[in-house]
């Protein structure tokens, strides 16, 4: 098959090549298994969430616009996921109980950068980076859900536990604290 990326692999899942799936598949589901602990500590949610977001891939990888107008594989996957958490939260009527348990698990590794902030902060060097780094935990939050996973307002206070009120206004102090950082 050769060495493609993850959207040369997307465009030959949306002409049904399993091969490629199953590529797709091996390079991002660690990556993306990690992310979703990250937000959810229910084991049995994220296997499903993950299983449903393969499913997704497999059916509507079509769907996928790729190049510089239409984003990244790994950010339409990440879209694709989040919005299947949201669901399974809303479904599953969990959402307080993971929330809680993963806020838990969060302080207790609260020295520890995860896989995904080291990255993030690899990814944001710079300017970027440096004033991402001086948000407050709760507004980081906030802005990585709206910003970086592209979920709505609804979506977030959905995936954080927070009214959607509490989201508006931590995105606000957010980019206020953003921009004096970066000024």
């Amino acid at each position: 098959m050769g060495r493609l990326d993850e959207e040369g692999l997307l465009r030959r899942v949306a002409r049904g090549d399993r091969a490629a799936f199953e590529e797709f598949y091996r390079r991002t589901s660690p990556w993306l298994a990690v992310r979703l602990r990250r937000r959810c500590a229910d084991e049995q949610i994220v296997g499903e969430v993950l299983q449903e977001t393969y499913l997704v891939v497999w059916r509507a990888a079509g769907s996928f616009v790729g190049g510089a107008a239409g984003g990244s594989a790994l950010g339409w996957l990440w879209t694709v996921s989040a919005r299947r958490l949201v669901d399974a939260f809303r479904s599953e009527g969990r959402h307080r109980t993971s929330v809680r348990a993963a806020a838990s698990a969060d302080s207790a590794e609260a020295d520890t950068p995860s896989a995904e902030e080291t990255l993030l902060e690899w990814t944001l060097s710079g300017d970027v980076g440096d004033a991402l780094a001086t948000l407050a935990p709760e507004l980081r939050q906030v802005l990585q859900a709206l910003v970086l996973d592209g979920l709505s307002v609804r979506e977030t206070s959905a995936l954080l536990g927070i009214p959607e009120g509490t989201v508006k206004t931590r995105a606000r102090r957010a980019r206020l604290a953003m921009r004096k950082a970066m000024s």
